[in-house]
């Protein structure tokens, strides 16, 4: 972070000449042309938030942008497009003789300089230079609202920060926020005192010398705070966590802003159970982020700046156990894990890793619940499943506990398949248990989870990679990790029918690998996710894919072996070519 500089900003309306032939439509047209539009243009002021002009009103207006930024708005308010300082707004409509097609707010405070269509059409279309020029930014639109190859919105530039009350040091705080800001770009940190006196256009000046412009806010709905939120692309909602939650003061004044608001819940050491829920019945389409010490304040960031690192664990039994040593692998490469999801087993050994889990109690918890005692012995007499489930539960209730999934320091989730919707469950809220054992519940060998009147069962019966879930969230680069589909399911026999019981033990010497009714269920329940899973791999940015075809499904006992050929894998990989996006992350 840098010290900026407080130059003395000019009113672009001193010389309106210079600013218009700055601009893409007026650049290199003769001077006559410019003269003409400087004498007709009419100056106003736009807070962010108010309306520019509303879908289907008649086109009367061409706007340039002086200084801020404008939003366009779909026909559901969803901001579709972004008009920045030295972009123009509305002469698609003029030239088109066409109402207009999106509403436009300011997202921020904003100067804007206007020509009425008369002024337009006598000036710029009377002249064929500008014709030429209209038409070349006309095509230059078109192409840039064409459907993007990626969905990730813009990564923020201006993040305020909104204490919930006096006891919160918001000067440390933005100073932490802005100190981690510092690695990946320039930024500079803006509180009332240097600011209120400004104009717009020195706001615009700020933004634009800079990559990230950290806004202290004040508690409460003060004038300042209310600005802060108009700059802001992001509103970044501090609150102790153990305080009593409640509605945010002045966020109904800024319903049709443009920003996304987040939460950041200040813990003393721990998360207790039960605070984001708390928090988030008033905010509850809010994402939550949980500071507990300094160290935590990169990894918000990145998350924010849409540089997180984003790791997906796939389903697949004890060859799962590979996992750990791909997590142990990216933690000594230095390479971040800031949200992390999965299925089935790589669900579990996810919930591991977003609890902060070091790599020696990742290994002794898995060890203790896998490996020193089976988890599916308890078995049942087989109305809905082979086992009862009762132990799994218990070993997840033991090792988790009772906490929520929106409790865990980083964000998670897992899947599950919803039988009765027939669609994916990405659960991301609630008891982390139950929607672990969901996610676990194999088909025929665990009983399903019937929660609200639905039944739920394994993930991977439908998504045994859910790297799309976790792309869709737009955090940043994905890494996948598939150990579920690697191996063919052989026999070495030859037969249509199941042996006699008498047959079968006569047969104990006979070597011959037959597979069991655990394996079939198993296998079974993933078949049907193998195709989609194929082009789920395609969707991350660097995809694992330890060599598990000598582990069986269901061989516990090969745990030190999976993780040794998970460490070595990805140990390799990490080691050749870096995705940019990783890189980017690490240095973040």
């Amino acid at each position: 972070m840098e010290a900026q500089d407080e130059r003395t900003q000019v009113d672009p309306r001193a010389n309106p000449w210079a600013m218009l032939a700055s601009l893409p439509l007026f650049s290199g047209l003769p001077k006559s042309v410019i003269d003409a539009a400087v004498a007709e243009l009419e100056w106003l002021a736009l807070p962010g938030g108010e309306l520019l002009f509303q879908s289907g009103a008649p086109a009367d207006s061409v706007y340039f942008v002086v200084s801020g930024c404008l939003g366009a708005f779909g026909p559901g308010g969803e901001l579709v497009g972004r008009i920045a300082a030295g972009e123009s707004v509305g002469e698609m409509g003029l030239i088109a003789a066409r109402p207009r097609a999106v509403t436009v707010r300011a997202l921020r405070d904003s100067e804007l300089a206007r020509l009425s269509s008369g002024t337009f059409e006598r000036v710029l279309l009377s002249h064929p230079e500008a014709i030429l020029r209209l038409a070349k930014l006309s095509v230059e639109r078109l192409l840039e609202n064409a459907p993007p190859r990626s969905s990730a919105p813009a990564a923020p530039r201006t993040i305020a920060v909104m204490p919930r009350d006096l006891s919160i040091d918001v000067v440390a705080l933005t100073s932490s926020l802005a100190g981690a800001l510092a690695r990946p770009g320039r930024v500079d940190l803006v509180g009332r005192d240097r600011a209120e006196r400004h104009s717009s256009q020195w706001f615009h000046e700020v933004e634009s010398r800079n990559d990230f412009v950290v806004y202290a806010a004040e508690p409460g709905d003060t004038t300042w705070t209310q600005l802060c939120i108009r700059q802001a692309d992001v509103l970044l909602l501090a609150a102790r966590a153990g305080d009593e939650a409640g509605p945010w003061p002045g966020l109904d004044r800024h319903a049709h802003a443009a920003q996304r608001a987040e939460l950041l819940l200040l813990h003393d050491d721990r998360v207790a159970c039960g605070t984001a829920a708390r928090w988030r019945r008033f905010l509850p389409a809010v994402p939550c982020h949980h500071l507990r010490r300094p160290t935590d304040m990169p990894r918000i960031v990145r998350l924010m700046t849409h540089r997180g690192v984003g790791l997906v664990l796939s389903g697949g039994g004890a060859r799962g156990f590979a996992h750990l040593g791909v997590v142990r692998a990216l933690r000594e490469h230095g390479v971040p894990i800031d949200l992390v999801g999965g299925t089935s087993m790589g669900g579990i050994l996810a919930a591991g890793v977003a609890a902060d889990w070091s790599d020696r109690e990742l290994v002794d918890r898995f060890r203790r619940c896998f490996v020193d005692t089976n988890p599916l012995t308890d078995f049942t007499l087989p109305l809905v499943s082979l086992v009862s489930g009762r132990k799994v539960g218990q070993l997840l209730r033991r090792e988790f506990g009772d906490i929520d999934i929106e409790d865990l320091p980083l964000p998670f989730f897992c899947v599950s398949s919803n039988l009765t919707t027939g669609r994916i469950a990405v659960h991301e809220r609630g008891p982390l248990w139950r929607w672990l054992r969901a996610s676990v519940a194999i088909p025929g060998v665990l009983p399903p989870v019937f929660h609200g009147g639905q039944v739920f069962v394994d993930g991977g019966t439908m998504n045994n990679l859910p790297v799309d879930v976790m792309r869709a969230q737009g955090r940043g680069p994905v890494i996948g990790v598939d150990v579920g589909t690697d191996p063919t399911f052989t026999t070495e026999i030859e037969a249509t029918e199941a042996p006699s019981l008498w047959n079968l033990f006569g047969r104990r010497r006979d070597r011959r690998r037959r597979p069991n009714i655990l394996q079939i269920l198993w296998r079974a329940g993933m078949v049907n996710s193998t195709t989609a899973t194929q082009q789920r791999r395609a969707q991350s940015d660097m995809l694992l894919m330890p060599p598990l075809a000598s582990l069986d499904l269901l061989d516990w006992k090969a745990f030190e072996r999976a993780i040794e050929i998970g460490y070595r894998h990805a140990c390799e990989q990490l080691t050749g070519a870096m995705p940019e996006g990783l890189r980017q992350a690490m240095s973040a």
